[in-house]
């Protein structure tokens, strides 16, 4: 079974699926070793490790394919991917499904951004006309052909063009045959629950640090209906506040004393699988 058919099997078991973010193939790791299912390769994280920049549409196709495939080696979980917007015309959507799949990722999401495209969270999103939108995704599905890769439809209609307008889409990207519908830049509980209500069939929520969202609990979104939750930056935020904390005291202290706490040196050779590379260098090594 591969990753994606493990994904569609998690998905029709009918429990929702937590898939917290990982910038990297680092925190993947850490993802899978905390007992989740599934891991969210997010382009905010992605974007953020490879170039210290903000979530504007700055990595390119091959970049997030390659990152994507770091990530599927370094885990044996589903990876649901970003693809941003396709990266293109009908046929950029067409080898961007084609790399994923090859990549090994289980799912990808596919927005309705034009450029210069925006985090969810961002304000200035500038939307594809609705048909445009549908069309595209419809390219992301023949692409696909017989593969089992799931492909999730997103819009950002919500902080561009309202509620309404961020369900119409919803309803009408489901209608052009995507796995799942997945409506971003959600920051109220309020309209967490209004795409509960009005969205029928499998669908994602994001849940983002920092807004009012955080307050709902897992089983709150699976009595809701949903089927994937992204936890998208909780791991990327709290980790770059652990590594600033750590600076902060060693610059101010002269000694790597104190601060927050640390993986140790072999904790982290652990984490890393150090044991299993030496194994295959006593077994065949000179």
């Amino acid at each position: 079974m591969n990753e994606a058919q493990n994904l569609r099997r998690l998905l029709d078991g009918g429990r929702i699926i937590a898939a917290p973010g990982a910038p990297d193939s680092l925190s993947a790791r850490l993802v899978q070793r905390a007992g989740f299912e599934a891991v969210y390769m997010t382009g905010f994280g992605a974007t953020a490790t490879r170039l210290g920049t903000p979530d504007i549409g700055l990595l390119t196709q091959t970049e997030m394919t390659e990152h994507a495939r770091n990530m599927t080696r370094a885990v044996s979980i589903p990876v649901i991917a970003d693809a941003d917007t396709g990266y293109g015309g009908p046929s950029n959507i067409h080898r961007t499904v084609r790399e994923y799949i090859q990549a090994g990722v289980a799912a990808i999401h596919l927005e309705d951004q034009v450029a210069p495209k925006r985090c969810g969270q961002m304000a200035g999103v500038k939307l594809m006309g609705r048909e445009e939108s549908a069309l595209r995704l419809k390219a992301a599905i023949a692409a696909r052909a017989t593969d089992d890769l799931v492909i999730i439809g997103r819009t950002d209609a919500l902080q561009a063009e309202g509620i309404e307008e961020a369900l119409y889409r919803a309803r009408l990207y489901q209608d052009a045959g995507v796995d799942l519908v997945f409506v971003d830049g959600i920051k109220k509980i309020a309209d967490v629950e209004a795409v509960a209500r009005a969205i029928e069939g499998p669908k994602v929520v994001s849940i983002v640090d920092g807004n009012e969202t955080t307050a709902l609990k897992l089983a709150d979104l699976q009595e809701m209906g949903f089927s994937v939750v992204f936890y998208a930056l909780t791991a990327l935020l709290s980790a770059t506040r652990a590594m600033h904390d750590a600076l902060t005291e060693l610059r101010a202290t002269g000694a790597p004393e104190g601060g927050p706490a640390k993986h140790s040196y072999a904790e982290f050779c652990e984490i890393v699988d150090l044991g299993f590379h030496q194994q295959l260098d006593e077994s065949y090594g000179r």
